[in-house]
């Protein structure tokens, strides 16, 4: 059997910064331990999202831990993938001269961390994936009863 490495996500949607803001905090924690992580996000200066990371950090240890109880705690985790995408954009409009109307738009953003406790661990790619379930299909086909 494969000694496949575990892998525990965290995900949070529709939080109210601009992706831009949360890219700062999110590409300090790429690829380095839990633990550390947790320490460079409690103490980053962007507040408005790092306590939102630093919460999201933690669910993911704890979804390792549930995963795995043979992890005592973030020290034996890396984050191996950190990304931020654009969520829902609300728009308004800010009042200006003569009738006008000038559009503001409030970003939110979704941050999603996989932890692992293979440093060099990286999921495959859909195409891969695709490829693969083609492969499995295509060898089926000649099989006839």
């Amino acid at each position: 059997m494969l000694n496949t490495p575990l892998i525990a996500t965290a995900t949070v949607r529709g939080l109210r910064v601009t992706p831009q803001k949360a890219r700062r905090v999110v590409n300090l924690i790429r690829g380095i331990r839990a633990d550390e992580a947790i320490n460079i996000v409690k103490f980053a200066p962007q507040i408005a999202v790092s306590e939102d990371v630093y919460t999201l950090l933690n669910s993911a240890v704890a979804n390792a831990k549930q995963k795995n109880p043979a992890i005592r705690d973030a020290s034996e985790l890396w984050v191996t993938e950190a990304l931020v995408e654009e969520g829902q954009t609300m728009k308004r409009f800010r009042p200006r001269a003569q009738g006008r109307g000038f559009q503001i738009l409030k970003r939110s953003s979704q941050i999603s961390v996989v932890l692992s406790d293979d440093k060099n661990y990286r999921r495959p790619s859909k195409e891969s994936v695709r490829k693969a379930a083609k492969a499995a299909a295509g060898a089926g086909e000649g099989v006839t009863e």
